[in-house]
């Protein structure tokens, strides 16, 4: 998953989308465990999106606390 289409996901949708990244992440290394897993790049690839997801949304955290303050310090400012 692409980071511009993690940034088009709403903040439930990522939420959902990690919970299924880390199921995934857990499955793969299971498979590596037990010797079943073929593509080794797919442990990779999963754990970049894992990151691009938490990314997101530690992006979109910050950026509504930093309006929030914006908005409070304008306010008292009236």
């Amino acid at each position: 998953m692409l980071i511009s289409e993690v940034r088009e996901l709403n903040d439930t949708e990522l939420v959902k989308e990690l919970g299924d990244q880390e199921r995934a992440m857990m499955n793969l290394r299971f498979r590596k465990a037990t010797m079943q897993l073929t593509n080794t790049n797919e442990l990779g690839v999963t754990r970049k999106t894992i990151a691009r997801i938490k990314t997101v949304l530690r992006e979109r955290s910050i950026t509504s606390n930093l309006e929030a303050v914006q908005a409070a310090s304008t306010a008292e400012g009236e």
